[in-house]
């Protein structure tokens, strides 16, 4: 009789050497998502866990970048509109990540840099947000194509405005200090472990502390692997143009960019 437990009434081992092939590998082409890894064994092969690590080290990265202040204002000098720089009553990171009260306030001393600078029809703040390295990279280039929209349109663009440790709110009362029909806020959003510089922007309509988020309309995951400068650009220039027609945004503003062919 033969024992069923016995080594040779079991299966052969698989061949070694290399992880297995996965049935899903060919959708790799279509996600950044964390599919089709593959196995050694019943583990992650070393190469995924490695790339998972160097993700996160980049997420955690991006969360503590600064806005490279200098390199921002030679290229948005370039754009032909005065660059001006404030601060949120968050004194540090650590302090910004624990307060967010404080990132969306603007510090004492921000005040007499906005004064005598409006009013505008349009003002643009560049946010560090929880992730500077998405505006360092992505916040010129998109406005150097959103812009001469503005421009053409024959709206009025206040100075772009770079806030450091700030919040999507700080630029609410950065706006009313400008007397700006309307904000705009270029900010890093949360870091993913695919996109650790996803590029977010905020407008909002007659700007003013204490509104909600049911008052801004959003326009997320700015980047050349997600939505591209040009299609952002487009969008942006749609909705600013329709908040300052109808006087509203949030929830009572919907995208109708592509439907109306604008």
């Amino acid at each position: 009789m033969i024992n069923p437990d016995s080594p040779a009434s079991l299966p052969a081992p698989a061949a070694t050497g290399g992880p297995a092939p996965d049935p899903w590998a060919g959708l790799q082409a279509f996600t950044a998502a964390r599919i089709a890894l593959g196995r050694t064994g019943t583990s992650e092969p070393l190469r995924a866990a490695l790339a998972f690590r160097l993700a996160h080290a980049h997420a955690r990265d991006a969360v503590y970048s600064a806005l490279d202040t200098d390199r921002l204002r030679a290229a948005l000098g370039a754009l032909g509109r005065p660059v001006l720089a404030v601060r949120s009553q968050a004194g540090s990171r650590p302090e910004y990540l624990q307060r967010p009260d404080r990132g969306r306030q603007l510090a004492p001393e921000a005040h007499a840099a906005l004064a005598g600078q409006g009013p505008c029809d349009v003002a643009v703040v560049l946010a560090d947000g929880l992730s500077a390295t998405a505006v360092n990279a992505h916040a010129a280039p998109l406005l150097a194509l959103l812009l001469p929209q503005l421009h053409a349109a024959g709206l009025h663009v206040g100075p772009l405005v770079l806030a450091e440790q700030a919040r999507v709110a700080l630029g609410d009362e950065t706006g009313q200090r400008l007397g700006a029909r309307l904000v705009l806020v270029l900010i890093g959003e949360r870091p993913g472990l695919s996109a650790p510089d996803s590029l977010g922007a905020y407008l909002t309509h007659a700007p003013r502390p204490g509104l909600t988020d049911a008052a801004r309309n959003c326009v997320s995951n700015i980047r050349p692997a997600g939505l591209g400068y040009a299609a952002a650009a487009d969008t942006l220039f749609f909705l600013l143009r329709e908040a300052l027609r109808r006087g509203l945004s949030g929830v009572a503003l919907k995208d109708e960019s592509g439907r109306l062919g604008a």
